[in-house]
């Protein structure tokens, strides 16, 4: 990483922190109002080869559909599938969208990543509030090394999940924000504790032009090298309808404790110009950052991609080969939304394709399972 992005960030790191002491004995509000991006020119060039990344695709890519792994339920749509491991089981954190009302987070539980155990409903509607009617999950603080244990990572005591939610009926009515819940045992089906407030908004003072509208799927990391100054950076698409347009763009924002968020920089971090570029993923993979994350309208239909960094902030975009796209009866429409996972030599991808069965989660891997 650029000596002057480190020592930029720490920079303002401590007077982040020094003006978050300040501001707990004066209000949050204070806080509020003065907020703003951290600086950071992200328009540097990123020090990644070509080299560099064709050693990640070809670590990366997998050719081999395997199918359908959770299909609709009852007619429902299913979509955007996070999976991690806790105590040596694989458990899936996945949405529901019921019946045309909107999202619920939904568990499930595996042995061999192939077949999966449906647990139950973790965030059901709560009916009321900001997030009445709308909680698309994510599970934060998985162990992000490409091939390592994906174990989710307890903090404070607690396992932490991130989600999209929203007051409005139906599919993603604007706005979306973000929110925090957590458990005590990410095992179980029983309902997450949410935070009453959202952890993100679009009407932040620090939001930037790109996400004024509405925010989108989450991933969260626990770098604890701070990279960028901070042990937890979040990953996520935002979109901003003021020009008439609608694009979705990745940024990226950072934290001490999960609950207070600074955005990192002053516009995204991977940006199409076209289209959608959303709900990343991102890993380690040596001494690089690998982000996967979904394309549409830029190129032909919705399929995932991913980029390679060496710093979080400077990224360079893949542009040969998909990693996965429509090709099949069940995800000729659309093959989109990554979940990757490498385990015992195997690389599992699992996205949300939409086909002749409907809207369903699918898996593509590195070598033929069947």
């Amino acid at each position: 990483m650029p000596q002057s992005i480190v020592s930029a960030s720490r920079r303002v790191f401590l007077k982040s922190a020094a003006f978050t002491t300040l501001a707990a004995g004066l209000g949050t509000s204070i806080l509020a109002q003065e907020q703003k991006p951290i600086p950071v020119d992200l328009t540097l060039e990123p020090n990644v080869s070509d080299e560099d990344m064709t050693n990640v695709y070809e670590q990366v890519k997998t050719p081999y559909k395997y199918g359908v792994i959770i299909p609709q339920e009852d007619g429902d749509m299913v979509d955007s599938p996070t999976v991690f491991r806790h105590n040596d089981k694989w458990y899936m954190i996945y949405l529901r969208f019921v019946g045309q009302t909107g999202y619920v987070a939904r568990l499930a539980q595996s042995d061999d990543l192939l077949h999966w155990q449906k647990l139950g409903t973790v965030a059901p509607f709560r009916e009321t509030g900001w997030d009445a009617w709308q909680c698309s999950p994510s599970a934060a603080l998985i162990d992000h090394n490409f091939g390592g244990s994906y174990n989710i990572e307890p903090y404070d005591g607690k396992y932490w999940f991130t989600y999209i939610g929203g007051a409005g009926k139906g599919y993603e009515p604007d706005p979306l924000k973000i929110g925090l819940a957590y458990t005590e045992d990410p095992s179980s089906p029983k309902p997450w504790t949410r935070l009453e407030e959202p952890i993100m908004t679009p009407e932040d003072p620090d939001a930037r032009e790109f996400e004024k509208t509405t925010l989108y799927k989450t991933s969260v990391i626990w770098d604890k090298d701070q990279t960028l100054g901070y042990p937890f950076v979040v990953f996520y698409n935002g979109k901003s309808v003021a020009s008439g347009a609608s694009v979705e763009r990745i940024g990226i924002a950072v934290s001490n404790d999960l609950i207070h968020w600074r955005r990192f920089g002053d516009g995204p971090v991977v940006d199409n110009k076209v289209g959608i570029s959303g709900d990343p993923q991102v890993v380690k993979i040596g001494d690089l950052w690998v982000m996967f994350y979904f394309g549409h309208r830029w190129k032909p239909k919705a399929f995932d991609t991913f980029a390679v960094s060496r710093d979080l902030a400077h990224w360079r975009k893949w542009d040969g080969a998909h990693l996965v796209e429509p090709s099949e009866e069940f995800d000729k429409t659309f093959a989109h939304k990554p979940w990757v996972v490498k385990y015992d030599g195997v690389v599992y991808h699992y996205y949300c394709a939409v086909g002749d069965q409907g809207r369903t989660i699918a898996l593509a891997t590195s070598k033929p399972l069947k």
